[in-house]
């Protein structure tokens, strides 16, 4: 029998796993770990044939490891036949479908690839245009939400507002967007985008201010720049107000040399008062995450937490407690705004969440509600088959020992105000509606709460963009990178 071997998990494993601080990859964390022992399987009883990798092998594995290691082993079937699920995630979502139903684990577990997660957690590498795509179901409408440097996307002139008006493969089968949503629904509009591999082509009708026009684009490997080249680290002078500005894609460990740079920057310059802008960030590794914390926290003590970590009862050896530890570039904001939405989910949620015990109202969520992931997942290999299981089991907490946040940190903030999430301006400019509530927010200006309507309706497989109706779309299988960046295409 082949046991599976734990990696880091893509959210808060870091600090259990430091030699490992991607999904599987090699490199270590900046900020100290706690020296708690590798977990290492117990002898699950499986099949002799775990070594092999037909369908059912890979089902009886799958649960028994979820039997191990899920944080909500209560809500597991006392037995469930795999014979009717055509595919391992099929029988996944099944065993986890009462704590779904409970909204404690949101398809967050689930069956991926090593060599996948692994390339995009060390380099943020994956197959695509090159952008986020936003969706109006209502209106049937789709526009690019975020464009990522060094992509066909960017190169055909497709940003932050560009409406996607048909897609086609050629010009003879051209469809429109409003045709696809209405025949298909919003599902219909990523289908037509085709998948995420090298070579896949495509011609998109677009509209921006240039005016309409037709351009072809070609599915190519890149590598994310988790801190944008063009907007994601600045300094705006708001009346006179020095504001450091900082917009994180992703916690991949490509992060790690920006956000240094970011914040030394900010450090030069005197920063107090910072946005911290993670409005379509779905999470990441936790040693970004920590770091993310640390560079926020030079006036911190060592003995000050940043989160727990914390196993079910039979694991509890795995208990870790993170602690600060201020870095050469961190600073020591007074006021922080993080610019959140229901995209903004875990290792996102982590950062803002570990801020509260220390600022308090001086920490305010700015845009809308968040996703709510107050849990995470350990990564548990089977390499011969190339399959890596990411299991929910452990929950986290800040210092305050506040979690639990399902609904989203609105629950646990001491301040918010409500902002739409204004794609007819680029992120970060002070025209742009959350960044405007945010500088106003720092500024002591009155604004209106956030309430928790913002992920009521909340669709299990994609997270919505904002107030105004725009859907962050994710496809029904998506890769580790439409995973960890939602809308990416």
């Amino acid at each position: 029998m082949t046991k599976p071997r734990i990696v880091t998990h893509c959210l808060a494993l870091a600090a259990l796993l430091s030699a490992c601080s991607g999904g599987g990859g090699g490199g270590s964390s900046s900020t100290p770990t706690a020296s708690t022992p590798t977990p290492t399987p117990t002898s699950t009883p499986t099949p002799t044939a775990v070594a092999g990798c037909s369908l059912r092998e890979r089902q009886d594995w799958a649960a028994a490891q979820l039997r191990e290691w899920y944080l909500f082993p209560d809500t597991l079937p006392a037995a469930l036949d795999p014979t009717p699920y055509t595919t391992v995630g099929d029988y996944i979502d099944a065993l986890t479908a009462t704590a779904r139903a409970q909204r404690k684990d949101r398809y967050f577990t689930y069956l991926t690839s090593i060599a996948s997660e692994t390339a995009f957690y060390d380099s943020g590498a994956s197959a695509g245009f090159g952008f986020r795509l936003g969706i109006d179901s209502t209106a049937r409408r789709a526009f690019g939400i975020e464009t990522f440097e060094g992509t066909p996307a960017l190169a055909a002139g497709i940003d932050r507002g560009t409406e996607i008006l048909a897609i086609g493969t050629t010009t003879a089968d051209l469809r429109t967007v409003d045709s696809i949503i209405a025949t298909q629904g919003s599902a219909g509009v990523s289908d037509a985008l085709g998948p995420n591999t090298v070579g896949t082509t495509r011609l998109l009708r677009i509209n921006d201010a240039a005016g309409t026009r037709t351009v072809t684009l070609s599915k190519t490997d890149f590598a994310l720049t988790p801190v944008s080249s063009r907007y994601g680290a600045q300094i705006i002078n708001d009346g006179g107000r020095q504001v450091g500005y900082l917009n994180l894609r992703s916690f991949i460990s490509t992060a790690d040399p920006a956000l240094r740079a970011a914040f030394a920057s900010f450090r030069t310059a005197g920063i107090t008062n910072v946005i911290i802008d993670l409005r379509y960030n779905g999470g990441g590794l936790v040693s970004i995450a920590e770091l993310m914390s640390n560079l926020l926290g030079a006036n911190r003590a060592t003995s000050d937490v940043i989160d727990y970590m914390t196993f079910r009862p039979e694991k509890a050896s795995n208990n870790t407690t993170a602690f600060f530890a201020p870095q050469p570039q961190s600073i020591a904001p007074t006021k922080i705004a993080f610019i959140g939405t229901a995209g903004t989910a875990s290792a996102s949620e982590l950062v803002l969440a570990a801020q509260i015990p220390y600022l308090h109202a001086n920490v305010g969520l700015i845009g809308t509600n968040t996703y709510g992931k107050p849990v995470g997942q350990i990564a548990l290999d089977r390499t011969q088959c190339d399959d890596r299981l990411r299991v929910i089991a452990f929950a986290l907490q800040n210092a305050n020992r506040q979690g639990a946040y399902y609904d989203g940190v609105r629950s646990i903030v001491e301040a918010s105000c409500q902002a739409n999430d204004d794609i007819t301006h680029q992120l970060g400019s002070p025209l742009e509606s959350s960044t405007r509530a945010a500088l106003d927010y720092l500024a002591g200006r009155s604004c209106t709460p956030i309430t928790a309507a913002a992920t009521s309706s909340v669709a299990a497989r994609s997270l919505r963009a904002d107030t105004a109706g725009l859907e962050l779309m994710t496809p029904n299988h998506p890769d580790p990178s439409q995973r960890q960046i939602p809308g990416s295409y």
